[in-house]
C-alpha cells in the first residue's frame, strides 16, 4: 500500500484523484457505491506485481476527487462519468497503448458497461462483477432506483444482503473482509464529502436512460468475462437469473467468454475473495497481452 502512487489529473471540468501502481499493460479499476479507489487496494497489489500498471480514480462527487457539483444530481450521468474516464485515459495512458483492460464493480460496472458501449476504441477487454448494468447501460426501464430508493434526497438505508448488519443497539457489524483500519479510511474521506455525490448515481438514472435512448438495442462488443457472487443481492433480483441463464446476456454482449457465479459469495466479492478474483483477473486478461 505504501508504494501506491497519488496524484490529480484534471478531466473534463473536474480534478480526479488517482491511485496507481506497476508497470505494464493498463488496468484501470472502476469503484462503486459507497466505496472510493480504496476498494481495489488488494487487486492493484496483486497485478502491478504480475506486470500491470494499476489505475483507480476516485469518481466524480467520491473522496480526493473534486470540482463536481454536488448540488445538481443532472451532473452525474453515465455520459458525465464516461467523459471523465475517457478523458482520464487519454492523460494517463501513451498514445502506442491507446486501450485499457477494465474492471468494474457496482456502479462501476455500470459505468464500465457504458464506456464499453459509448467508446469500445478505448476498451481491450472488461471483468466487471454485476448484471446491474444491464439496467441503464441499454436503456431499459427497470426498477433500481425505485427498489434503494436513492432517487432523492433523505436517509441512507442499506439493503438487506448487501454485507452489513446491525447489532441490537443499531450499531454497525462489520464483516470479516473489512478491517476497523479499512473503515478508518473510508470515513475519513466520506466524513468530507458526505454520499450526496454518490447517491446522485442513483439520482440521474432516469435521465441515465433518457439519454441512453440512441443506444436501445446496442450490443457491447468488446471481449468481456463477468463475475457475480451467488448470494448477491443483484444477483437475486430483477430478473438477473433469468437473463444471464436465458439467453438475454450473450445477445447483448456478443464477445461474452465466460460466466462465473462464485458459491456463497456476497455483493463485494472482490474484498471477500480477493485471491480468487485477482486470479481470474490476470488470468483473462493474460490473453490479450
Amino acid at each position: 500500500m505504501d508504494n501506491i502512487e497519488h496524484k490529480m489529473v484534471p478531466v473534463n471540468g473536474i480534478n480526479m484523484h488517482v491511485a496507481e501502481l506497476g508497470k505494464g499493460p493498463t488496468i484501470l479499476f472502476i469503484h462503486g457505491f459507497p466505496e472510493l479507489w480504496y476498494t481495489w487496494r488488494h487487486q492493484m497489489v496483486y497485478l502491478a506485481s504480475h506486470g500491470y500498471r494499476a489505475v483507480a480514480p476516485d469518481l466524480r462527487g467520491y473522496g480526493d476527487t473534486t470540482g463536481a457539483p454536488a448540488s445538481d444530481p443532472s451532473k452525474f450521468t453515465s455520459f458525465h462519468v464516461v467523459g471523465d474516464l475517457v478523458a482520464l485515459i487519454d492523460a494517463v495512458v501513451a498514445p502506442a497503448e491507446a486501450k485499457v483492460f477494465v474492471v468494474g464493480h457496482d456502479w462501476g460496472a455500470v459505468i464500465a458497461w457504458a464506456l464499453c458501449l459509448y467508446r469500445p476504441d478505448k476498451v481491450k477487454a472488461l471483468e466487471p462483477g454485476e448484471i446491474e448494468a444491464e439496467f441503464s447501460a441499454w436503456g431499459t426501464e427497470r426498477v433500481l432506483n425505485n427498489f434503494f430508493n436513492y432517487r432523492t434526497p433523505g436517509p441512507l438505508f442499506l439493503p438487506k444482503g448487501i454485507g452489513f448488519g446491525t447489532s441490537s443497539d443499531g450499531s454497525l457489524i462489520l464483516p470479516s473482509w473489512l478491517s476497523k483500519e479499512d473503515l478508518t479510511y473510508y470515513t475519513s474521506k466520506f466524513e468530507k464529502t458526505g454520499f450526496t455525490g454518490g447517491l446522485n448515481y442513483y439520482r440521474a438514472l432516469n435521465l441515465n436512460w433518457e439519454l441512453a435512448a440512441p443506444w436501445t438495442g446496442a450490443q457491447v462488443k468488446v471481449p468481456v468475462k463477468f463475475i457475480v457472487g451467488d448470494v448477491d443481492l443483484t444477483y437475486n433480483t430483477m430478473g438477473a437469473k433469468d437473463y444471464i441463464e436465458k439467453g438475454g446476456f450473450k445477445k447483448d454482449v456478443p464477445l461474452l467468454e465466460d460466466v462465473i457465479i462464485l458459491k456463497g459469495v456476497g455483493h463485494f466479492l472482490h474484498e471477500e475473495k480477493p485471491d480468487e478474483i485477482n486470479q481470474y483477473i490476470h488470468k483473462f486478461f493474460q490473453q490479450f497481452n
